[in-house]
């Protein structure tokens, strides 16, 4: 029987005694759970647990019941990990801590991401976890990336260090040995100088020094794993070059061991192999530092000081000193320091590392501006609104690193192959080993190790390891580059399996921002005193036609009206009372819902909506007053985007709470697929479903509150990324400018990552898969052809190195459509389209 274990929780959502009772009912009921005391002064759950695994039930269940155990993260920099399988260990190591409910470990950056839950475990805790596997970790700072680069570069320098001093040791080795078998008459020259058996004594020493030297990290950390019984990379090559080192100490020290015909050496196998193996790890080390190349751009935007207005004096402080509230002074051509609002001065900002857009946009008093961005010509002065880690480019940056540490689906059916590859290829070394002493010819000792020992090297690992954690870096890295952002890291998987794009309208196809285009009166009203009066209703209101109609207003001097009793009736309309009228303003639908007939001039409005308008009643005193027209230019890129899109295989679709006639006008005019027109805003996300419903996957891309429900129900949410912060939140990409070709980049990134990683997994796979069979010589009854060890060692650095290179590529993709172009003549010249 196992020993129970006790645990604390902390526990949300308990207000009172009730709270505390259901809390405590709820986990009495759960199987293997007791001694619970549940505190309501400290917000804590203590239980006693027959496994450590039945906390992730707990949690689940308190989830269920209203109270949910708190959450926390944390990111580890793991040391050691050199292969897939060391991914695999410390991803069990971490696993296994009590209270851990998620693990995502990342060969590529070298770090472990812990989701756990608060009071059951701790940061330290998972530390030491990982460091009792043999992977040294300690908890990454908040600047975690340039620690991460910096100690790449070190580590470069370091492997550089050791692979010159092992080359200079190994290159004699490797001319005495193999130049004796490929230069003619050197084998004698040696045998009449220096003396056969001096020429191995000075090998020994060589060889030893390199082993011991250069390459013992191999056997520190191979042997120990291997006792363990979870060998890894460094087993292999700790193995396979600890082989041919003891035959060779045997060949020279004790001859008479070994019969004639196979006393040799092999000592240049083992030296050359770690310097192979080193020059392999000083190329990934280099390339590893490339792929966070994104990141260090993005952290080179951050600005290191500012100058602040404290007690009347104008003080210079480190951006981390910086406190919501700050006023800030701005110089000319100077970076802003974090987000704000600008409060005194003039100037215009290059805002393009946000939006993509190469225009410097105007800052006045009251405009906001980011942190990052440049300062033109003028100087200003703001208040800081968010500082530290909630800057928007700080959250940029935190965004990017999230998707470069993701696990893809397809990630995980790696990792399950390559936690039990390395026992399976030591089985096949014993296995070969075997086969040769019994079956093969003689000296079947020799052919049995040289022929082990290149199974073992050959098979490292490493190129499976590497082929998705660096593709999703330099992808998503370069993704951020071109203004596409990746919340979640799945979505870049997930992408390439859309079938159809749905777009909401404002502020999406269209430019967001409507202007009013037609006032048609009934009999009886005038244009001056309707404007005025519907004016005080829409000045109530939000919506960006509501704005549309009261700037007009004011443009025509009739916005002096005051209304009363405001009440809007989401995806119908407004009322209120304007000097004790009700005036009501909204679609056809709200006319009816209201009991008032449009009569003759709907025919108005079925015109307006033909001609791509979005056109709204006005009733005054229960009678219709007016049609009103309103117009929302398409963007100038939505048809060129759209027609991207089309190329790359997909269909569009619109969603739309406009008339069909009025969407219909906007999908000729932008070359839409299919129109879904008249749909309410909670209506969006069974209008996903529909699309759905020939098994297509469904990509769904918006900006405003009402579309986040529809951003989180589909298969993959894009934000536009001048939207709404709710609906950033709810998305899984986000676009920093508000185009609609950064959706076409996307999917080309998406695309181009995906081949890369597939490419990568071919390779590695079908690397060992082919040349594992070829070092166990199956080749050589019909070619006598067997594999070097030292060439198995090159082809093993190579395949990694290839790996690493390969994933580099996507540093080059370039946007399919890029945002700082102005589009064709034909789409800057498209007709005005209605708003929404």
């Amino acid at each position: 029987m196992t020993n129970p274990t006790s645990a604390t929780l902390s526990i949300e959502s308990m207000t009172c005694a009730s709270c505390v009772g259901r809390v405590d009912r709820t986990l009495r009921s759960l199987e293997g759970v007791d001694d619970v005391a549940v505190n309501l002064a400290s917000e804590t759950a203590r239980v006693s647990i027959d496994t450590p695994e039945r906390l992730r039930e707990i949690a689940g269940t308190l989830d269920e019941a209203g109270y949910p155990a708190r959450r926390a993260s944390v990111t580890l920099n793991v040391a050691s990990m050199t292969c897939a399988s060391c991914v695999g260990r410390v991803d069990k190591a971490l696993a296994a801590v009590s209270g851990v409910l998620d693990v995502n470990v990342n060969l590529a950056s070298e770090t472990a991401t812990i989701s756990y839950l608060e009071g059951a475990t701790d940061a330290a805790a998972l530390a030491t976890a990982a460091t009792q596997a043999g992977y040294p970790a300690e908890i990454a700072e908040a600047d975690a990336s340039l620690d991460r680069a910096a100690r790449k570069e070190e580590e470069a320098r370091e492997i550089a260090r050791r692979t010159i001093l092992a080359a200079s040791l190994a290159l004699p080795v490797f001319l005495l040995e193999m130049g004796a078998h490929l230069v003619p008459g050197m084998h004698e020259w040696i045998g009449r100088t220096i003396g056969h058996q001096t020429s191995w004594l000075i090998q020994f020493a060589l060889t030893t020094a390199v082993l011991l030297g250069p390459g013992r990290f191999f056997y520190l950390k191979g042997f120990p794993a291997l006792l363990k019984g979870a060998p890894d990379m460094n087993s292999l090559v700790a193995v396979g070059t600890g082989a041919a080192y003891v035959y060779s100490v045997v060949a020279t020290f004790l001859p008479a061991v070994l019969p004639a015909s196979v006393r040799a050496v092999y000592f240049e196998a083992a030296a050359v192999i770690v310097v192979l193996i080193l020059v392999g790890r000083y190329l990934e080390a280099r390339a590893k530092g490339r792929t966070g190349a994104a990141i260090q751009k993005l952290l080179g935007l951050q600005a290191r000081t500012a100058r602040v207005l404290r007690d009347g004096k104008t003080i210079e402080l480190a951006i981390e000193e910086l406190r919501v509230g700050d006023i800030v002074q701005v110089r000319p051509g100077e970076r802003i320091a974090v987000d704000g609002e600008v409060t005194d001065g003039e100037s215009h900002v290059d805002e393009s590392m946000i939006t993509g857009e190469p225009v410097p946009v105007a800052k006045a008093p009251g405009e906001a501006v980011t942190g990052g961005t440049v300062n033109g010509v003028g100087s200003i002065q703001f208040r800081a609104t968010r500082v530290g880690a909630d800057t928007t480019l700080a959250q940029i940056i935190r965004m990017v690193e999230e998707a470069q540490g993701a696990k893809l689906p397809i990630q995980g059916l790696v990792d399950r192959i390559t936690l039990w590859f390395v026992p399976a290829v030591m089985g096949v070394a014993v296995f070969t080993v075997l086969v040769w002493l019994f079956l093969g010819p003689d000296p079947a000792l020799t052919f049995a190790l040289v022929a082990g020992v290149s199974v073992l090297i050959i098979a490292c690992p490493c190129a499976m390891g590497l082929a998705t954690p660096t593709s999703i870096m330099v992808g998503t890295g370069r993704a951020a580059e071109m203004g596409v952002l990746f919340r979640k890291g799945d979505a870049l998987q997930q992408l390439t399996s859309v079938g159809v794009v749905a777009l909401d309208k404002t502020g999406t196809v269209t430019q967001g921002r409507p202007e009013l285009t037609d006032v048609i009166l009934t009999d009886g009203f005038q244009r001056t005193a309707v404007l005025a009066q519907v004016a005080a209703v829409e000045k109530k209101s939000e919506h960006p036609i509501a704005q549309a109609i009261v700037r007009a207003a004011r443009v025509e001097r009739a916005d002096d009206v005051k209304a009363s009793g405001f009440q809007s009736v989401t995806g119908y309309g407004v009322k209120a009372d304007v000097n004790g009228v009700e005036v009501l303003v909204g679609a056809d639908r709200f006319m009816l819902r209201e009991g008032i007939d449009p009569g003759t001039i709907a025919e108005v409005e079925i015109d307006l909506a033909k001609r791509g308008r979005t056109a709204l009643y006005a009733a005054i005193g229960g009678k219709i007053a007016a049609v009103i027209g309103v117009s929302d230019p398409v963007k100038a890129s939505s048809r060129e985007a759209i027609e991207a899109l089309h190329r790359q295989g997909l269909k569009v679709a619109m969603i739309t709470g406009d008339k069909q006639q009025t969407a219909d006008a906007i999908a000729a005019e932008t070359g839409i697929d299919h129109v879904v027109a008249g749909v309410l805003p909670d209506g969006k996300v069974e209008a996903l479903d529909r699309l759905r419903a020939d098994g297509q996957k469904v990509a769904f891309v918006g900006d405003g509150i009402n579309d986040a429900p529809a951003l989180a129900h589909a298969d993959v949410g894009i934000a536009i990324g001048t939207g709404t912060d709710v609906a950033i939140e709810s998305a899984d990409v986000v676009l920093m400018s508000g185009d609609l070709r950064g959706v076409v980049n996307a999917f080309e990134v998406s695309t181009r990552t995906m081949r890369n990683i597939r490419q990568n997994l071919f390779w590695a796979f079908s690397y060992n898969t082919a040349l594992i069979p070829v070092a166990a010589g199956v080749l050589y009854p019909a070619f006598g052809l067997l594999l070097s060890p030292v060439l198995a060692a090159g082809a093993m650095a190579l395949s990694s190195v290839f790996v690493l290179t390969n994933a580099l590529r996507l540093r080059r993709v370039a946007p399919l459509l890029d945002e700082n172009e102005t589009p064709g003549r034909e789409a800057v010249q498209a007709a005005p389209a209605p708003a929404e």
